[in-house]
């Protein structure tokens, strides 16, 4: 049996499968990763979320590069991988996708905003960090583009920021309990395109092998939790997940 066979025995055989996606589903549809030789930490150093509240300057640089990527990601579209988790989803039988993704492209595949656990938080629009208040992106770069003026909440006059998880900004918390309870609730937890190297996220895996769920890696290169792996496939995600689920 192949392992594509098997994974798609595995898959027909769960009753509830999580997913939990990393970059390397994105990179299929043209989004370069952070990690990885010429991903975008490799150019930038990361702006820690103490800088970005501390200082104007911070805030500016943050935007610029924001505007400077941003249309990349607005022009991705879902590739196979996305929409063999949404079919999957879509027969009832995967209550949730956990991402570490912040491109929207889970949701933009048909897969319900309340069926997906975003850890790292979503780049495809702003909040404000005090009042919360949801602010489109086409508003902050008309702003921006005013000499680089900064955005500030209309409410509450906040900090407006994208919303996504910086370094050194704290996890969500309802995110963080609803991808615990995902967890523990399934019996068939497949990882797709994640390096499982950033922690807090990379420890669901583990937790859902410790509660009786199959593991399933899919990833480019191996990573440290191969070992506890029930299947690891090391191809592109696109191609084997729609050959086991069986969509185009």
């Amino acid at each position: 049996m192949s392992k594509v066979d098997e994974l798609k025995r595995l898959i027909g055989e769960a009753e509830t499968i999580v997913a939990f996606t990393g970059a390397g589903i994105s990179t299929e549809s043209g989004i370069p990763d952070f990690r990885s030789p010429g991903g975008i930490w490799t150019k930038f150093k990361p702006i820690d979320f103490g800088d970005f509240m501390r200082s104007e300057e911070a805030r500016r640089e943050t935007w610029r590069r924001k505007f400077a990527t941003h249309d990349t990601i607005a022009s991705a579209t879902p590739n196979a991988g996305h929409r063999a988790l949404a079919r999957l989803v879509a027969q009832g039988k995967m209550p949730a996708v956990i991402t570490q993704n912040i491109d929207g492209l889970h949701q933009a595949s048909g897969i319900p905003a309340g069926k997906v656990i975003e850890l790292h938080g979503n780049t495809t629009y702003a909040a404000c960090l005090d009042c919360r208040r949801r602010y489109e992106l086409a508003w902050v770069r008309e702003i921006f583009s005013d000499g680089e003026r900064l955005p500030v909440c209309a409410d509450c006059g906040g900090h407006i920021k994208t919303a996504t998880i910086s370094f050194g900004q704290a996890m969500p918390e309802d995110e963080m309990l609803r991808a615990h309870q995902a967890t523990a609730e399934a019996d068939l937890f497949i990882v797709l395109g994640s390096s499982l190297v950033v922690y807090p996220a990379a420890g669901f895996p583990v937790t859902a092998k410790r509660n009786g769920a199959r593991l399933v890696i899919i990833n480019r290169d191996p990573t440290d939790q191969d070992s506890i792996a029930d299947l690891v496939i090391n191809a592109e995600i696109g191609a084997t997940m729609s050959k086991a689920v069986g969509v185009n």
